[in-house]
This record gives C-alpha cells, structure tokens and sequence, in this order.
C-alpha cells in the first residue's frame, strides 16, 4: 500500500501527520514494514522528529548533456528538440544550461553525430535509517542551488521499490503545492491524502489540489487539520462534491507544544491517536470500494 500525503500549500501539517500516522502504524502492524519517505526533498524536515539509526547513505546523480564538439555540425536539432530551453546554440559554439535540463536524453538521442552525450552530475543525497524493528525512514535531500527536484524524487521512490517490494505499507511525504515535484511524488500512489486547515486560504488551495488530483485520476480523502480555528467551508465543499473527509485533527495548544520540541503528538494526546487510526481505517474503506 503506498500512500501520499499532500498538501495544497505549505504549513498544514503534512510532516505532522505523515510522521505520526508512520510511527502509529509500525505500533498497530508488526507484520509489515512501515516505510516513511520524506520527498520534500528541498526542504525535508521528518527526520526532526525521529530517532534514527542511518543504514545506508548514497550520493545521487542525474545525467545531463555534455556537448563534444568533434563531430559536432551545428545543425541546430538539439535546441529544436529541447522543451525547457536549457540548450542555446551559436554559429560555432552549443551552450548547456544545466539548471534548466530535465534530464530527458531527447537533444542526446536524437543528435545525428552523438555530440551531446549524458554525463553524471551530483543533485544530492539520499539516506535510509531504521527507527524500530519494522519502522524505516528514507529521506531525498536536495543539493543547494539544484533547480529541478523531479529526477530526486523519481530516483527515491526508485530506491523504496527496489528495497522494500513486499508487506509494506509506504507513506510519501510529499512536496507542497501543485507542481512537478508533487505529481511525481504523488503518482503511481495507491491513495492520497490532502490534509488542510479550515479557513479561507486553506479552502483555496485545497481546491487546486483537488483539481490536480482528479486530473491524475487519483483516488483520495481529506484530512481537516486545526480543525475548530475557523469555519465549515471546507466541510460543505467537501459535502457538496461528495469528497470524503477522513479524518480531523484537533487544534490544540498542547499538540503545538508538542510539535515545537520535536514530539510525536499521539504518544500523548488518544484524541489524536483515534483520529489517526479512523483516517487510516476511512482510507483503507475507500481502497476497497475503488
């Protein structure tokens, strides 16, 4: 089971209940390995509030077009053929703006001389820590002034399938917003999880998430978190599109105070542990009725 928690903007509590519906169900399912993957890869925090013990930690590379003039001909193809204008060519010189490449091959495939082969450049890291005996954290972190965080997040979600392709139950820590580097995250997910607040700006882009959600054909729920701080809106939208909300997460001062040192919450508040057992029951019923 892999599952996305998503967000339509930052600051709604997706890392807070990523980490602590992660840590509730390595407790509840003892016969799974629970596998939590931070894929905020510009800025990823789950690991603020976990114990970790590191397994393994690895360089990530990406490839990107090196232009060898030798053979070249300047017949102009690889910049005709490049969606993201990372190549510019002059009459006897190609330029290479590795910023703007995704990494596609298509300006080095398609090249009639083979002038512009793929050659590795490091984007960051990635690192696997065991937490408990079946409770494991991957998290993708983003060198400093990388553009593009979609060859990451593609290559750890590689590196969860090819580590852990059986009784897992997987939870992505997804970017914020509606970019690229969250349909990657979220893609080829059993279910998504978008978790908001109950207010006006939460409401807003709670609405492009949705939207972006039904354009992929994903299946998915919403989470209320803060619940209590501002209005029903979100609650009669979601009533009014027959979208499910799984789940509420109460706004309390104590889960704040917990939040700000580092704590898991449903260690201390049963509100929230129940809540997070009937989101994650309330999303197992929605999987099953698909």
């Amino acid at each position: 089971m892999k599952i996305a928690i998503a967000s339509g903007k930052g600051g709604t509590g997706k890392t807070t209940l990523s980490v602590n519906l992660a840590s509730l169900l390595s407790e509840l399912y003892t016969d799974k390995n629970i596998v939590l993957v931070d894929l905020d890869v510009e800025e990823p925090n789950s690991a603020l509030f976990l114990q970790q013990s590191i397994l393994k930690e690895e360089i990530k590379y990406r490839n990107i077009p090196k232009w060898d003039e030798t053979n070249c001909i300047h017949c102009g193809k690889c910049k005709e053929v490049c969606n993201f204008n990372a190549i510019a060519q002059l009459p006897k010189l190609v330029f290479i703006f590795n910023e703007l490449c995704h990494s596609c091959y298509a300006c080095s495939e398609l090249c009639p001389t083979q002038s512009l082969p793929m050659k590795p450049m490091r984007m960051g890291t990635l690192q696997m820590s065991v937490i408990s005996e079946n409770f494991y954290f991957i998290e993708g972190k983003l060198d400093i002034g990388q553009e593009s965080a979609v060859p990451l997040i593609s290559q750890t979600k590689k590196f969860v399938k090819d580590n852990f392709p059986d009784k897992s139950i997987i939870l992505y820590d997804s970017p914020p917003g509606t970019s690229c580097p969250v349909i990657e995250a979220v893609k080829d997910s059993d279910f998504v999880i978008l978790i908001t607040e109950p207010t006006p700006f939460g409401l807003h882009d709670l609405k492009l998430a949705i939207a972006t959600m039904q354009a992929m054909k994903q299946i998915f729920g919403v989470v209320i978190n803060r619940a209590g701080i501002g209005n029903n809106e979100v609650e009669k939208y979601c009533s009014e599109n027959k979208i499910q909300i799984l789940g509420k997460i109460p706004n309390m001062r104590e889960i704040a105070e917990l939040y700000s040192k580092g704590k898991l919450i449903y260690h201390e508040i049963s509100q929230v542990e129940n809540e997070l057992i009937q989101i994650f029951e309330n999303t197992k019923s929605l999987l099953e009725h698909r």
